[in-house]
């Protein structure tokens, strides 16, 4: 937009001082004056999200019906619309920011071969990248681990770190921040947010809210500090990032309300898996959620940004946290100046953003209350996050576990008298009836470190403080400083088949962690530090001990981890390890004590020390007391300046790349990292008709709760898969695989990994796992690239069936991508999860929904049908298709199907074949 563009038609600017200097606001309550909105009434989110409506009217992307139909938001129901969000800023990691950075890259190739000026493709909006998911824990339990781990991590990494240092110095607009600096979200909370940004523009120097979209689903962090934002497609944040607004339903706010206070031996971590508990339970998928309440008030920040960060787990679009005192305080904390923070005071009062004692509460849609002193320290698996178990039932639901699993290996219900059965039970699947810890006597045992030690099920092999939810705050990570302390004064030890690791999520940790005398402490016990970034939670975990490894696969036993982040889903934290569990940081220390989720920490000690004594959870628990001390003596606004200081200019090993210079990225045909990716190529710039899709099959039929690491793994590539035969056809050594999720720059691996979950369940072959499909009519089992592969020469368009909930889990636009170049043309589901959903759309796939009622099961569907859509040539927002099921016999079953394209301009990105299409068409015709 030209500043020519910018209209004022509620004659809402107002020039003001702020910090002692003339700014302009667009002023909130001129729509209250004019009788548009009763902004005190507003939920606070509403609130940031109509400013940004508001100031960036423009009577063509966003006009004045836009900031009327925001501003009549009511608890009664919100009219069905969508509006035009156009956030202040754009932050990615490299994972999805690698895809990003090729995609624009690749238009800038298209733009020029189709004669356009491709100086012209640079970020409008302002982006961030932070590198922070590609470092491995292949090195761990030594001081020598991180440096390890981030010299590993730049020889797998080179071609991708070379790209995004190109694009650093390409691209107008965007910063990167370097690898080892920390994970995006922590480096976005403690640094990146400024809260209310002041820029000049158009002349005026302009203050208004920071807002965002993030290609990470946890992006929702950043709510902890009253930014509003959240987690998006990697292919909607590239539109944004080139100037296309964020297309949004108007949300419905559910309130959420604490009172209370926390108690003693009771952690944030448990606060927030039991938050993501109860939101899971009361459905608030495509909604906003609104702290407030007394007991909020009373919340840290930091407690507050664990709340945030696991919007996604909750189901949240985003949950956000108000501006107030407390959110000042942690301002000054992490380093921000005092006139920065009084400028945030000054506006967010101004504008009615800033949340004090004495004010009415706002109007939710609905609301939940929690007295959280009813919260009770609790884990939460063993592969979903919102499945939480309190500690003192860890051992009674890790038996279920084991019933569940013996009930999906034997197809038989567990009864204690079965041979098969109770061969489970000698293996160490106790029964729920025993009441003393067995201590895993009589066991397959295996030598590790000199010491002799039981591997059975239930052993925990993975113990993580890894980055993301709980490094962020500082009464986590010095807590669990002081649980190691205690335990090495008592002469614990951790299990020798634990494979431990530290991972915060920046370098201040460290920095407070060693003031406060703690690292050594934790290095007793194998918590290195293994470096900055997500690596466990992402997959990154690294293999584990040999012998450790040998023994699972030979007794198929079904082992754990516990880690402190966010993620636990099927396949993903390591392929070896069925059963995961999230936690905080102080009880993944203790779970690696134990060596085991099989025990009842709350009644049972954790281990004995060297004189044969007991020692029980409560001996190595620190007091509140304590804990407040050490944090107040060790933790200062001076480490936050310091280590920010110079964030951009990263390492050594950054600043030595040899990376490309130009405007145009030299593609080279032989890299295994970076290709251009096809969607542009051979680009026709007048958009086909619409068609129905006939003669289709199904390339898979999948259940409930399929996510998007399901659908694009991020972690280890399987040698006998599609991607691992690809990468050693081309002289790629299985040991430099690396992750699916560091080879996102490739389109040949990404698609070949397409489904790819080692844990996935198709239908069409039974209750097999994997990566395999039938093809039809021929009832040939291959896996599901050759298969989508031999349908492409067959001319065969392909659907995906699913059940509920299809694509929860990360925002991974390679979930779309993949799915298109396997040539789907559309998915049938119960329902999606918000982005998964959106990327669909931005790849031109056809996101259909069963109706109300209706499932795969009870329309009679068994995949081996072919399958006719028809009325795409009408489409409209919401509306009905008919599908035709065709059966060998020649039976039909139809059926209608929601269409899940919510608003006209998604129309539009489907008919264009994707988001990207439509914006390279308008920039080569509007040139």
């Amino acid at each position: 937009m030209t500043c020519d563009d910018f209209k004022d038609p509620f004659r809402a600017k107002q020039t003001i001082n702020i910090a002692d200097k003339k700014v302009t606001i667009y002023r909130l309550q001129k729509l209250e004056e004019l009788g548009i909105a009763n902004i005190s009434r507003l939920p606070y989110s509403i609130r940031v999200l109509l400013e940004a409506v508001l100031r960036n009217v423009d009577g063509k992307v966003i006009t004045e019906d836009d900031v009327k139909n925001l501003a009549g938001w009511s608890p009664d129901g919100v009219p069905a619309l969508d509006i035009p969000f156009i956030p202040s800023r754009v932050i990615m990691q490299d994972f999805t920011g690698v895809p990003a950075v090729v995609d624009i890259a690749a238009i800038r190739s298209a733009m020029q071969r189709l004669g356009g000026d491709p100086s012209i493709i640079n970020p409008v909006i302002p982006a961030d990248l932070v590198i922070d998911h590609s470092i491995q824990v292949d090195y761990y339990g030594t001081s020598y681990a991180r440096n390890c781990n981030e010299k590993y991590e730049f020889h797998r990494n080179k071609e991708r770190y070379e790209l995004l240092h190109w694009a650093q110095n390409a691209f107008d607009n965007m910063r990167v921040v370097p690898p080892a600096s920390g994970i995006i979200h922590q480096v976005n909370l403690e640094n990146l947010a400024s809260v209310v940004h002041l820029k000049e523009k158009c002349g005026e120097l302009i203050a208004y809210p920071d807002t965002l979209v993030g290609t990470d689903s946890h992006t929702t962090m950043i709510n902890g500090l009253g930014v509003l934002g959240w987690g998006v497609g990697g292919i909607e944040a590239e539109a944004v990032m080139l100037g296309q607004p964020y297309y949004m339903p108007i949300p419905e706010v559910v309130g959420f309300k604490l009172t209370g206070e926390l108690r003693e031996g009771v952690t944030s971590t448990d606060l927030v898996l039991t938050v993501v508990e109860m939101l899971r339970a009361h459905g608030v998928v495509g909604k906003f959620v609104e702290f407030y309440g007394p007991g909020y008030k009373a919340l840290e920040l930091t407690d507050r940004a664990v709340l945030a960060n696991m919007a996604p787990e909750y189901g949240a679009t985003m949950g956000f946290c108000p501006v107030d005192e407390v959110t000042l305080d942690y301002m000054i904390m992490t380093g921000r100046t005092e006139e920065h923070v009084d400028r945030v005071r000054q506006y967010c009062k101004e504008q009615g953003l800033f949340m004090e004692d004495g004010l009415a509460d706002p109007d939710f849609t609905s609301t939940l209350e929690l007295d959280i002193s009813t919260v009770e320290p609790s884990l939460a698996g063993p592969k979903r996050p919102q499945d939480r178990i309190p500690v003192q039932e860890m051992s009674k639901a890790f038996h279920q576990t084991m019933k569940d699993v013996f009930a999906a290996k034997s197809g038989k219900k567990p009864n204690g008298d079965d041979p098969d059965y109770s061969r489970w039970l000698g293996e160490g699947g106790y029964s729920v009836s025993e009441i003393t810890h067995p201590h895993h006597t009589g066991i397959t045992k295996i030598k590790c470190a000199d010491d002799v030690v039981a591997v059975t099920h239930g052993s925990v092999v993975i113990a993580s403080i890894t980055s993301c939810t709980n490094t962020s705050s500082p009464s986590l990570m010095i807590g669990a400083g002081l649980v190691a302390k205690k335990a090495v004064e008592k002469g614990l030890k951790v299990k020798p088949f634990v494979k431990t690791s530290l991972a915060p999520g920046s370098r201040v940790v460290t920095d407070y962690l060693e003031e406060a005398g703690l690292m050594p402490y934790l290095d007793a016990l194998g918590f290195h530090l293994v470096g900055y970034g997500c690596l466990t939670c992402i997959g990154n975990s690294g293999p584990l001990r040999e012998a450790v490894s040998n023994e699972i696969e030979s007794k198929d036993l079904t082992v754990a981890a516990v880690l402190s982040g966010n993620r636990n889903f099927e396949g993903r934290i390591n392929s070896q390890v069925k059963a995961n569990y999230l936690a905080s940081p102080m009880l993944v220390v203790a779970y690696a004590l134990a060596g085991t989720v099989d025990i009842d920490l709350m009644k049972e000690p954790i281990a004995c020390d060297p004189n044969g004594q007991p020692v029980y959870l409560k001996d190595i628990w620190p007091g509140k007391e304590e804990l407040d001390e050490c944090i107040s003596k060790s933790v200062t606004p001076e480490m936050f300046k310091e280590q920010y200081a110079n964030v951009y200019q990263g390492t050594d090993l950054w600043r030595s790349l040899d990376a490309p210079k130009g405007l145009l990225y030299d593609w080279d045909n032989d890299s295994t990292y970076i290709q251009e990716p096809p969607f542009f190529k051979d680009f026709p710039l007048e958009v086909t008709e619409l068609a129905d899709i006939e003669g289709a099959r199904a390339l898979a039929l999948v259940g409930d709760s399929i996510t998007t690491d399901h659908i694009s793994p991020a972690g280890s590539i399987p040698t006998s898969y599609p991607a691992g035969q690809y990468l050693l056809s081309k002289g790629v050594d299985e040991k430099n695989f690396n992750s699916y999720g560091s080879r996102r720059g490739n389109h040949e691996v990404m698609m070949r990994g397409t489904f790819g979950n080692v844990r996935l369940k198709n239908k069409l072959v039974g209750s097999k796992e994997g990566s395999w499909t039938i093809h039809q009519p021929d009832g040939q089992e291959m896996p599901i690239y050759d298969a989508a592969m031999k349908y492409v020469e067959e001319g065969t368009p392909l659907v995906v069936i699913a059940g509920k909930e299809y694509g929860t889990g990360s925002s991974r636009d390679w979930a779309a991508k993949g799915t298109q170049l396997l040539g789907i043309k559309a998915v049938i589901a119960e329902s999606y999860e918000r982005i998964h959903r959106s990327n669909l759309v931005g790849m031109g796939v056809l996101p259909l929904q069963f109706r109300e009622g209706e499932s795969a099961e009870s329309l009679g569907l068994n995949g081996k049908e072919i399958y006719e859509i028809r009325g795409i040539d009408a489409l409209k927002p919401f509306g009905e298709l008919t599908v035709i099921a065709r059966s060998d016999d020649g039976e039909d079953k139809t059926f209608n199907v929601l269409v899940r394209l919510n608003s006209d301009i998604e129309i539009e990105y489907y008919m264009n074949g994707g988001i990207l299409h439509k914006f390279l068409r308008d920039g080569i015709k509007g040139e």
